[in-house]
């Protein structure tokens, strides 16, 4: 598992990457303003696993290679290379864009019903309105 808090130019965002059951899963937290240490402390050690656990989507699958045993002078090259990357990577993009995808076509549905249901009420309005003009109310 990997937290990375990271600012998009409005607020500081977290994103929680975690491979379980050969599935990749991405996570995205807003933490709003600057956070402070304790309250990133805070939600790591209290909420974190909470908000992991209340999960709906299944995730990428992902296809693990054997591990190779890496020599420590290369391994650490490579963290600071990473460190020196930006923090969001492709997996956890994609993995975002298919939560948002999905999101986006359930609230795409609710809207349409909820426009049709209004279409309906102000119809039914303006019916009654012409009945009583008829009436001569």
């Amino acid at each position: 598992m990997k937290l990375t808090i990271y600012y998009d130019g409005q607020f500081y965002i977290g994103l929680i990457e975690n491979i379980s059951e050969n599935k990749y899963k991405a996570y995205r937290y807003v933490f709003g303003n600057e956070p402070k240490d304790h309250e990133v402390l805070d939600f790591v050690n209290k909420n974190l696993f909470d908000f992991i656990k209340n999960d709906k989507h299944g995730g990428i699958p992902i296809k693990q290679d054997k591990v190779k045993k890496i020599n420590p002078k290369r391994l650490q090259r490579k963290v600071a290379k990473e460190l020196k990357k930006p923090s969001i990577s492709t997996k956890a993009e994609e993995a975002l864009k298919a939560e948002f995808e999905i999101r986006k076509k359930e609230k795409s549905v609710t809207s349409k019903r909820l426009k049709e249901e209004r279409k309906e009420y102000i119809r039914n309005i303006k019916v009654q309105k012409s009945k009583n003009k008829h009436k001569g109310r």
